[in-house]
């Protein structure tokens, strides 16, 4: 079989950082094809706007040509403009891998997207706490109040699992290996509970579900990649399933959650290629 070279990345924020897209994709599509990437997969977090993120990702893949294939998933900033609730969910975009599968020609190995959700469950610990509280500090102080829906978080998690599922027995059925790309967080061991810490303890709860990482593992899904927390965590194996949080985040002086100096550093720093047999 070949091998197969796939990179990694995700939360981008291009606009909130406020940095010439432009000249980034162009940086990164330099390295990809340097670096030999067959596969180049973005789990969300590129514009606070679906179109402009869908827009950048076509001419990404202009840029790379046929050496490289880019998927990408929306997370929360991806959906907040531009997208409904269908279009999300159905919507037929360039590279858009929600609730879809791709194999890699030659190999065994299936990449399955999903964008993902969050149930609560991360903040369940906060004391007197409940499900109205959690819905009505996510529509006082996060981005996410934005996003519209016609059912309530918790059963769009329910959706998501099932969908997840599905595609994990297909897959399965199929003798399929499994990479797959999320945007929410699928286990608790990446979150901080800090007592007296309302504020950021209520933030978690909007941070994803410990039920997706335990799908995942029962599967035994060999790769898995996510973001929406940006603390660039080494990748980290639980059972069978290796776990990436490559977001790149924020480099404002509100908010400095880099590392290096400028977007293309730290850029390269998160960006995790691996090698498929």
């Amino acid at each position: 079989m070949d091998i197969v070279r796939l990179a990694f990345s995700s939360d981008n924020h291009f606009d909130v950082n406020r940095i010439d897209a432009a000249a980034m994709m162009r940086a990164q599509a330099t390295y990809l094809l340097q670096q030999g990437v067959q596969w180049y997969l973005v789990a969300g977090d590129l514009f606070n706007d679906f179109q402009r993120s869908e827009q950048f990702i076509v001419d990404l893949q202009a840029l790379l040509g046929t050496q490289t294939r880019v998927y990408w998933i929306a997370g929360n900033h991806d959906m907040v403009h531009g997208v409904s609730f269908d279009e999300l969910e159905t919507g037929q975009f360039a590279g858009y891998l929600h609730n879809r599968y791709v194999d890699i020609p030659g190999t065994d190995w299936r990449v399955i997207g999903n964008n993902g959700w969050y149930d609560y469950q991360y903040a369940a610990q906060e004391p007197d706490t409940t499900t109205a509280d959690f819905l009505h500090w996510k529509n006082a102080f996060w981005i996410d109040r934005a996003i519209k829906q016609p059912m309530s978080d918790g059963e769009r998690t329910a959706l998501m699992l099932n969908q997840v599922k599905a595609q994990l027995v297909l897959a399965a059925a199929e003798q399929k290996q499994v990479v797959f790309m999320t945007h929410f967080v699928p286990r608790a061991d990446y979150l901080q509970f800090a007592t007296g810490k309302r504020f950021w303890n209520m933030a978690n709860a909007l941070m994803g579900t410990p039920r997706l990482g335990e799908l995942l593992e029962q599967f035994n899904v060999a790769h898995v990649l996510f973001g929406h927390l940006h603390v660039h965590p080494k990748p980290r194996t639980f059972g069978q399933t290796t776990y990436y949080d490559q977001a790149v985040g924020y480099g404002l002086k509100r908010i400095n959650e880099w590392r290096a100096t400028n977007f293309m550093a730290e850029w390269y720093q998160d960006t995790q290629i691996i090698d498929l047999k």
